[in-house]
């Protein structure tokens, strides 16, 4: 089992959005990085952990925890003209852009980024290195069960 941090902007994806979802999992959709997208087709598996966090917004941090619920398969807005993450180079047959789908477990307090920062035991996440931007990164056994205590003690 693997651990993962994905970013989600709230006014795209808000963890209240994907509680409000079918099975309350969303299609993590719209993501442009490679090595993000080779995380999602390459390493991440149904049952790994996630820590669903808001980005771009007033107060980012991480809002819940989460699963990963598929397998990756091709993002559909990269065929989409009209949408916002189509790519013109993608196709059917060679599509660029996988996603998978995020089940929420558990809605938390918000532990907010300036919180992670005051954690010694957090010090070597790569959320909190300078320069990071990946929407989704690799998240240690140590991390996790240091984060998830925090949450679920709440």
């Amino acid at each position: 089992m693997r651990y993962w941090l994905m970013k989600s902007e709230p006014g795209e994806v808000s963890i209240d959005d994907a509680l409000a979802a079918p099975d309350q999992t969303v299609a993590w959709t719209g993501v442009r990085n490679y090595q993000a997208r080779n995380f999602m087709r390459d390493a991440m598996q149904p049952g790994d952990g996630v820590l669903f966090y808001h980005s771009s917004c007033a107060e980012p941090g991480i809002a819940g925890l989460a699963e990963v619920a598929s397998t990756s398969y091709p993002d559909e807005t990269q065929f989409d003209p009209a949408s916002h993450y189509y790519d013109a180079k993608a196709t059917r047959e060679t599509p660029r852009w996988m996603l998978v789908d995020v089940r929420i477990k558990k809605k938390t307090q918000l532990l907010p980024l300036a919180e992670l920062r005051k954690m010694p035991e957090l010090g070597g996440m790569q959320i909190l290195q300078r320069g990071n931007r990946l929407s989704i990164t690799p998240v240690t056994p140590q991390e996790w069960q240091t984060i998830s205590r925090y949450l679920l003690k709440k």
